[in-house]
């Protein structure tokens, strides 16, 4: 992809001159004012190198080059200033605004020179980026392998609990769900640390001793303490932490966060942990939500009516809940398959629950107990989906 380049300047003779001299080495865009200039980082975006003329009416380089900033932080930014301006340009300089300014008149060879430097920062920023983002999806997907390993029934719940949260954040006009949803899939990543005997005794509804129950209190903030570590998690790990903290600011943490200070992913979670565990006690979803509506205190009431709104309609979409079902062998299981009902061993060990996808890691898995102790055949799948994941094999 040919990187692009905006110049911008409020004399056109200027720009002409840049047009000629740089003609056939950049793609060139240009603009006679900020005002234009922001217009086309909003239409033609985004461009690796923006060059401003400092001196322009109504809005000068430095203020023009803030609000690019802003809105494509990963161009480069340069500004033409006069000997007059040196100080303003300094100063747009040490507040990180720019990444260089030339001194006008700028010599085309000058010009094009610090271009192939700005280019070369802009191809640096962005390779960075995306190794840094290949790294946290992979490193996201080995704490979900891990988790659907080591616990299969847990990994069902929080699956549950994401498609939940993707329907409530949508609800209250969210925007990146995708961290929400993370927080959801990785807000009991802490549960690895509880030995198998609480675990079990959670799951069957037995209660706790008292230290017992301290331990699992705990599990928000060693969820954190696990996320936070993670670059570019930082703020689904402050969700995972507020999970159980009431809106009146009671709860888990003991501090002064309430209200709408509490993080809105940390709210969600906490309506819709609070939901489940209802219904994993046979109550129905409206009757949890009528009592939920009475806990005073507890909850956001703007997210408690949006999970209503959602989570309660008549009318449900056609989902892979409730497309058909087939049964095959586990030998014919294949990456991508969606598991349409629990998969368990020959001696009733848990392997995978019903809804999640078949991942190299699972499979794996799966084919190992065949193997070794039996599984309880035959398995089912989504039909439509597992005949498309055969053709493709």
């Amino acid at each position: 992809m040919t990187l692009k380049i905006l110049c911008v300047d409020d004399e056109p003779n200027v720009l002409a001159a840049y047009q000629r001299s740089l003609r056939g080495r950049y793609d060139l865009d240009t603009a006679t004012s900020g005002k234009q200039a922001l217009e086309m980082l909003d239409a033609s975006g985004p461009y690796a190198v923006i060059v401003s003329d400092m001196k322009m009416p109504q809005m000068d380089g430095a203020e023009f080059l803030e609000k690019a900033k802003e809105i494509h932080p990963d161009s480069v930014r340069i500004m033409l200033t006069g000997n007059a301006d040196l100080s303003t340009a300094m100063s747009a300089l040490h507040r990180g605004s720019i990444f260089q300014f030339l001194v006008k008149p700028c010599s085309p060879e000058s010009l094009a020179l610090a271009l192939d430097g700005a280019i070369a920062q802009y191809e640096l920023v962005t390779a960075e980026r995306e190794l840094l983002d290949k790294t946290l999806r992979g490193t996201i997907k080995v704490l979900m392998e891990m988790l659907s390993l080591s616990d299969p029934a847990l990994f069902g719940r929080v699956q549950s609990l994401r498609k939940q949260l993707r329907l409530v954040a949508s609800e209250l006009g969210l925007t990146d769900i995708w961290k929400h949803e993370l927080a959801a899939m990785l807000s009991q990543i802490g549960l690895v640390t509880l030995p198998p005997q609480i675990l079990a005794k959670m799951r069957s509804g037995l209660a706790l001793s008292e230290l017992e129950s301290k331990s699992v209190q705990r599990i928000p903030q060693i969820s954190h303490n696990l996320l936070v570590q993670i670059p570019r998690l930082e703020a689904v790990a402050t969700m995972v932490l507020y999970k159980d903290k009431h809106y009146d600011g009671s709860g888990f943490p003991a501090d002064d966060l309430a209200g709408d200070k509490i993080p809105v992913g940390a709210r969600i979670l906490k309506v819709l942990s609070d939901l489940a565990q209802y219904e994993s006690e046979g109550v129905s979803r409206g009757g949890a939500l009528a009592m939920m509506q009475r806990r005073e205190g507890w909850y956001d009431p703007k997210v408690l009516s949006a999970a209503t709104r959602c989570l309660t309609q008549r009318e449900k979409a056609v989902t892979e809940e409730n497309l058909p079902r087939t049964p095959i062998s586990v030998w014919d299981l294949r990456l991508g398959d969606v598991i349409a009902s629990d998969i368990t061993a020959s001696d009733g060990t848990l392997l995978i629950s019903n809804g999640h996808r078949v991942t190299a890691t699972l499979l794996e898995k799966i084919k190992n107990f065949a193997e070794l102790t039996g599984v309880k055949e035959p398995v089912f799948v989504l039909k439509h989906i597992h005949a498309r994941a055969k053709k493709a094999a």
